[in-house]
């Protein structure tokens, strides 16, 4: 019998136009998509990613789980996946994002989200676990078309993972307290120790980033972005995937200049966005080669999240 054709989305990775190809294995879809895109021999292997979040898809039984009409991007020889893409958006939650006008359709997009990949949780904004947390039961799960106790288990899982952000936040807080204590005590100890100084005649000058007689650069980042980076402690635990590029992404005079800080402190923050950005890829990455090598199962096991919902 012959092997069932599934279809999928291929693009390249700058490219605009799409195209529909049926394949029944991860090879053939990437010969197909060498053809249809028309990539040169000498550019081959071409390595296909999913286009939502750039998840290499290099294994034939994650291949079999993913749903029809996934979207690939294929990357040629030398080539590596961006979040930016030409024909719709940023990142994995750039669909249909001017689908979303109120908090009834972004709980929906969410969950849409979701229903094609549980793992997508790890790459969501602090904002976008509350929304989701916050819908009824009996409404997501009618919108992910499961039991409203799957609903329900589900909605422990977001919790879980917006309590973890908050106590990882409020360990960076107290180990920042902790590290500043012991500069001051260092300085106290310091200045007892060292006879008095001649005043000084001149005052330090501190590097902001900007120049007196340049125009500042300007940043690309939203307003939201912005707030959230100057108000938010640990900001980088409450952005999503796609903000924690964008920030990375920014130069870094630039990002200085509209926080008002200076150069090193543009710089300890981005380190700290490509740590967080990292970590949630590498979890999004286990948690797909758990579910290709288990056997028996073909989408993530709804009914294995632990439960233990934060009462609010």
């Amino acid at each position: 019998m012959a092997a069932r054709l599934k279809r999928c989305v291929v693009r390249r990775r700058d490219g605009p136009e799409q195209h529909g190809v049926g394949a029944s294995c991860l090879r053939e879809l990437r010969d197909k998509a060498c053809g249809v895109l028309a990539i040169d021999k000498a550019r081959e292997p071409i390595t296909l990613v999913l286009a939502e979040d750039g998840t290499i898809v290099d294994d034939e039984d994650y291949f079999l789980c993913l749903p029809a009409n996934t979207k690939f991007v294929a990357l040629a020889k030398d080539e590596k996946w961006s979040g930016k893409s030409s024909d719709s958006g940023t990142s994995w939650l750039s669909e249909a994002v001017d689908e979303v006008d109120s908090a009834a359709e972004k709980w929906k997009q969410l969950a849409r989200q979701l229903k094609g990949d549980l793992s997508n949780i790890i790459l969501m904004s602090e904002e976008d676990l509350q929304v989701l947390i916050d819908v009824p039961p009996s409404d997501l799960a009618a919108e992910l078309a499961q039991s409203e106790s799957k609903a329900r288990v589900l909605q422990d899982t977001l919790q879980q993972v917006l309590d973890r952000r908050e106590e990882e936040r409020q360990s960076r807080q107290l180990l920042e307290l902790y590290l500043e204590a012991l500069k001051t005590e260092d300085s106290v100890l310091s200045k007892v120790a060292e006879p008095q100084a001649a005043p000084r005649k001149e005052m330090d000058v501190v590097d902001t980033g900007t120049s007196s007689t340049g125009t500042p650069a300007k940043t690309a980042l939203s307003e939201q972005i912005l707030a959230a980076l100057r108000e938010k402690p640990a900001p980088e635990l409450c952005l999503d995937s796609q903000d924690l590029e964008l920030v990375l992404k920014e130069d870094r005079a630039a990002l200085a200049s509209a926080l008002g800080w200076d150069k090193q402190k543009a710089a300890a923050l981005q380190a700290a966005c490509d740590q967080e950005l990292s970590k949630r890829l590498q979890q999004v990455q286990a948690l797909h080669s758990l579910r290709s090598t288990s056997k028996g199962k073909k989408t993530l096991p709804w009914g294995d999240w632990p439960s233990s919902k934060r009462k609010k």
